[in-house]
C-alpha cells in the first residue's frame, strides 16, 4: 500500500458477508455485492473478516473470496484482506496468499480460543508483519476472542514499521484516546461497532469496518463523509436514522441478521453455515422494521 493509499484507509469500509447458496459460496452474488459497495461510495473491502464467516471457510474458499474481492474491485477503493487466525502459522499463510493476490493490506484477529498472553499476541502479530510487506490493520473484538490488545501492548505493536491501524471492536470509546496518546496521531483507529461509529471518530477515529454498511453503503458513507468534514450535525442526522438498524442486525449472532437483511432486497441468500444458525423470529421482525423505516422493502 503506498503512502497514498494509506491515505484512503478510512471512512466506510464494509465487512463484506460471503453469500452462500445450497452450502458452497455464490461467487456472482459476491461480485454484485462489490459492485453495489463501490457504485455506493464505500470507502474500502473487508473480505472474509467475522462477517465473512471465515471460521467456517476452508482455506481454498477464504483465498478464492479475497482474490474475487481483489478482482471485482479493481483497484478502485483499497481492499483489506482477512487474514486472521488463532493458529500463527495459518495465519501467515493467508497473508502471504493475500498478498500474493495483490490486497492492499490485511486484517489480522487476535488469537481466539487460544487465550494468548500479551508476549503471546505480541509475537502472533510480529510473525505476520514479518513474513508480508503489506500494511496491518490489528482487529480487537475481546466480544468474539476472549482476549484484549492492552493498550500498552497496542503501542508496542503500532511501532512495527507495517502495523498501521487498530480495528476497535471493544465498544470502549475512552480506548481511543488512550491509544492515540501510546501510538500517536498517525495510527489510525477504525471502529468496528456500527452503533458508535460517530462517537469513535470525535475521540480521533477515522472510519469504520461495517456491518450495516452491507445493507446500506451510501448512508453509511454518508455518515463517515460527514465526520471526516467535521460535519458532526449530519453525521448525527444520519446517525439516527441508522440505529434501528444498528440494532437490528445485532439482534441474533452476526452475520445471520445482515444476511436475511440482504436476502430480504434480493441481493442475496439468507444461508450461513453452522454453528451460525438461521435467524429468529424475532430478528426477522426487528429487521423488517428496521428496512421499511429506511423504505427499503
Amino acid at each position: 500500500m503506498t503512502p497514498m493509499t494509506l491515505e484512503r484507509l478510512n471512512g466506510s469500509i464494509t465487512a463484506l458477508v460471503t453469500p452462500f447458496q445450497h452450502g458452497t459460496i455464490d461467487e456472482d452474488a459476491f461480485v454484485k455485492l462489490v459492485h453495489r459497495q463501490i457504485e455506493a461510495g464505500t470507502h474500502g473491502l473487508v473480505p472474509v473478516g467475522t462477517t465473512g464467516e471465515s471460521p467456517t471457510l476452508t482455506s481454498d474458499e477464504h483465498c478464492r473470496v479475497v482474490s474475487l474481492c481483489i478482482e471485482a474491485a479493481a483497484g478502485q477503493v483499497p481492499v483489506i484482506a482477512g487474514a486472521g487466525s488463532n493458529n500463527t502459522a495459518e495465519a501467515v499463510y493467508y497473508a502471504e496468499a493475500a498478498e500474493k493476490a495483490g490486497a492492499d493490506a490485511l486484517l489480522c484477529v487476535t488469537g481466539y480460543y487460544n487465550k494468548p498472553s500479551q508476549e503471546g499476541l505480541w509475537l502472533h502479530f510480529k510473525a505476520v508483519h514479518d513474513a508480508v510487506g503489506l500494511p496491518i490493520v490489528l482487529y480487537n473484538i475481546p466480544g468474539r476472542t476472549n482476549v484484549d490488545i492492552q493498550p500498552a501492548t497496542m503501542e508496542r505493536l503500532s511501532q512495527l514499521d507495517r502495523v498501521v491501524a487498530v480495528k476497535d471492536a471493544t465498544g470502549d470509546l475512552a480506548r481511543v484516546a488512550r491509544q492515540r496518546i501510546l501510538c500517536g496521531t498517525d495510527f489510525i483507529q477504525l471502529s468496528g461497532e456500527d452503533m458508535t461509529a460517530v462517537g469513535f471518530n470525535a475521540m480521533g477515529g477515522r472510519g469504520c469496518i461495517s456491518v450495516t454498511a452491507n445493507v446500506v453503503p451510501e448512508l453509511c458513507a454518508r455518515m463517515q463523509n460527514a465526520c471526516l468534514a467535521g460535519n458532526w450535525e449530519d453525521a448525527l442526522e444520519v446517525q439516527d436514522k441508522l440505529a434501528p438498524l444498528h440494532d437490528a442486525l445485532f439482534s441474533d449472532t452476526s452475520p445471520g441478521p445482515v444476511k436475511y437483511a440482504l436476502s430480504r432486497m434480493g441481493l442475496c441468500a439468507p444461508e450461513t453455515r453452522l454453528p451460525v444458525a438461521p435467524v429468529s423470529d424475532v430478528a426477522r421482525q426487528k429487521v423488517d422494521l428496521a428496512l421499511e423505516g429506511l423504505k427499503l422493502l
